[in-house]
């Protein structure tokens, strides 16, 4: 972002630089999981592979919790990091390591204990428990190395290493290709080959993320911080959970898929394993092909959410139909290749009998038919995030799996036995494309509408003073700063910026004023952390900073003013015209003000006002990297206390008309 200006550089370029990372990430852990399907099929058979995907959920739970703690310990991270708390940071990324240390023990042992059960849950048959209870042994040993493998690759990525993140990541996909050959076809361990291959290449994965904790960049990982903290586990878990959920609903997903199958199943000519095999072999084709696409939607978010908050909508339709039209092409491109050659396809996983293919190719036609409008789908939910919308990227993120597939897979399969769990695919697809296109058209054109409403603005204030002083105010809570500019906006008879100003950007982004009030100085809300795991870890939590930024510049353009708060003192840096005050008081003062005019009470008043000032601090210095108490930056810094906050405004006043 610091090379590639976002406002104005060429939108394919742009994509391309953020899109094709993106990509390489996801297709590569897609592939990840199919490599073991396409040896065992041909070295074990369809059996081996129906055996792989009743164990998948065991390993998705697995994944579940090391996300959780990955993901809650890298946002716990990045938080502590900007607040200027390193310690506090490194004990909580110990806290969510030997989280996921003690957890991946715990689920190791368990699923040792009781794999049959597990495996019964997720829709084994007789047919496939032989073969499941060889890989799922094998598999379970290597749970610890896979979690925390899994953990330690969120936190390096957070620590602003990403290529290594990735590289262990590569290293441990070729060495699964490598070995799944040898241990199948040359020391023929079926099964258990495969998931030996696994565990090894999850090891060396392991052990190249353990070999990181000497590399940190932002904190020093050493014994004096390294402790485990409760309190930490659980603020750490919380900002994992949204993670965590993401990747369990997949597990229902697959439960509820494998059961049906195996009920309707065993009523139909195929029975019960082929349709487990066959189903699961397929969503993961399926995945590669989604991998792409949530790469390049995923690529374009930064762009979108840029432009989106610097209000350049023709910039944001153009990159959205550009995203969408490569979306369209991958998934025509994917829709021809199941409609056509969905033996060549499943032909990659071993040669099998005509029964076997004869499902196969019905799954491929009618579980995908409508894949065509996954891009369209995929795409919009990354696109509603980028913006800021977080209901509606949340509603689309689970419309497709939990609220249409299944009870559309239960009521179908009721009707039509087997092709019920098939027809459920194209109802979801089509449904869950309905809704995002709806929202989709409501929103471009709500941004035609913006733009135009753009072009044709007339200004909000008939400035007499035009070429008059900029006056930024920056002040502690109770100190009784807003009051002070507001009755020197008076004395000076020029416009007064704090709450209307969230009207104005509210009117502007498309953002209510409620969600303005209560979130321009956080970095997240509980909507915008769940999609963050959802799409890949994305995040746009600038987007609001950024609409009030183009606010207080297009303000400042209009002429003389008061302003309140938001950086603006930062924001209008390179303008001539700006007079730069700080107003503080001492504690004893804002405590009373606080209780006289905002109701709190002199238990709460003290700890309120601690709070909201750290808060400003932390935002002020998030976004301006710099001192919010430093003098050096303000033309005037003065304690209200002095002279009263009426004298005060006048000195301010005085001070202001001689100087400019």
């Amino acid at each position: 972002m610091k090379k590639l200006d976002l406002g104005t550089e060429n939108i394919g370029k742009l994509l391309k630089a953020f899109s094709i990372p993106c990509i390489i990430s996801l297709v590569v852990n897609a592939l990840y999981n199919i490599v073991d399907q396409i040896f065992i099929g041909w070295g074990v058979g369809y059996q081996g592979n129906g055996a792989t995907n009743v164990v998948f959920p065991i390993t998705v739970i697995c994944l579940a919790f090391a996300l959780m703690f990955g993901d809650g310990t890298s946002a716990f991270l990045s938080l502590k990091l900007g607040e200027k708390k390193k310690e506090e940071a490194e004990k909580g990324v110990w806290s969510g390591i030997f989280s996921s240390i003690m957890i991946s023990i715990i689920f190791c042992a368990f699923t040792l204990l009781f794999l049959p059960i597990l495996l019964k849950v997720f829709g084994c048959t007789p047919d496939l428990k032989r073969y499941a209870l060889d890989y799922g042994y094998v598999i379970a040993i290597g749970i610890p190395f896979m979690m925390i493998g899994t953990t330690f690759n969120s936190i390096i990525r957070a620590d602003g290493s990403p290529k290594y993140a990735m590289a262990s990541m590569v290293v441990g996909a070729i060495l699964n290709v490598i070995l799944d050959p040898i241990a199948i076809f040359v020391f023929d361990m079926g099964v258990k080959g495969a998931a030996l291959a696994t565990i090894i290449s999850q090891f060396v994965t392991f052990v190249i993320n353990i070999l990181y904790i000497k590399k940190f960049k932002s904190i020093t990982m050493n014994k004096s911080t390294m402790s485990y903290s409760i309190c930490n586990a659980k603020k750490v878990s919380l900002l994992g959970i949204s993670s965590f959920i993401t990747q369990m609903s997949i597990v229902v997903i697959i439960a509820v898929q494998n059961n049906l199958l195996k009920q309707y199943g065993a009523d139909s000519k195929f029975g019960s394993t082929i349709p487990i095999t066959v189903l699961g072999i397929v969503m993961k084709i399926n995945q590669i092909l989604s991998s792409i696409i949530i790469g390049v939607a995923a690529g374009s978010q930064p762009i979108v959410g840029f432009n989106y908050g610097a209000r350049n909508y023709d910039r944001v339709k153009k990159t959205l139909k550009i995203v969408l039209t490569i979306s369209l092409c991958i998934s025509i491109l994917a829709f021809l290749l199941f409609q056509t050659i969905p033996e060549q396809l499943i032909g990659l996983f071993g040669s099998e009998d005509a029964l076997y293919n004869e499902f196969a190719c019905l799954t491929f036609r009618i579980f995908l038919m409508l894949t065509i409008f996954n891009g369209i789908q995929i795409a919009s939910g990354i696109f509603f995030q980028a913006i800021g919308k977080s209901g509606k990227a949340a509603l689309l993120s689970l419309s497709r799996q939990i609220l249409i597939f299944v009870p559309a897979a239960f009521i179908l399969s009721n009707i039509f036995g087997i092709m019920g769990v098939l027809y459920a695919g194209p109802v979801s697809d089509g449904l869950a494309f309905l809704i995002s296109a709806t929202l989709l058209t409501i929103e471009v054109k709500g941004l035609s509408k913006k733009q135009k409403q753009e072009e044709r603005t007339v200004e909000h204030i008939e400035n007499k003073t035009k070429k008059g002083p900029i006056i930024t105010i920056n002040r502690e809570y109770g100190s009784g700063g807003r009051y002070v500019g507001e009755l020197l906006a008076q004395r000076l008879n020029i416009h007064f910026y704090d709450k209307n100003l969230i009207t104005m950007v509210s009117d502007e982004s498309g953002l209510s004023a409620s969600y303005i009030e209560e979130k321009e100085q956080q970095k997240g809300s509980l909507l915008s952390e769940f999609n963050i795991g959802y799409y890949q870890n994305l995040n746009n939590d600038d987007t609001l900073f950024l609409a009030e930024t183009k606010a207080i510049k297009e303000i400042a353009k209009k002429g003389s003013c008061v302003i309140i708060g938001r950086c603006a003192d930062y924001v209008l840096k390179d303008e001539k015209q700006v007079f730069r005050v700080f107003l503080y008081s001492d504690s004893k003062s804002k405590q009373n003000r606080a209780i006289q005019y905002y109701g709190l009470t002199e238990k709460t008043a003290k700890k309120e006002i601690e709070k909201i000032n750290k808060a400003r601090e932390r935002h002020y210095e998030y976004y301006t990297n710099m001192k919010w108490k430093d003098a050096s930056h303000y033309e005037l810094c003065l304690n209200v206390d002095l002279l009263g906050v009426e004298k005060t405004a006048e000195l301010i006043e005085q001070i202001v008309k001689e100087k400019m």
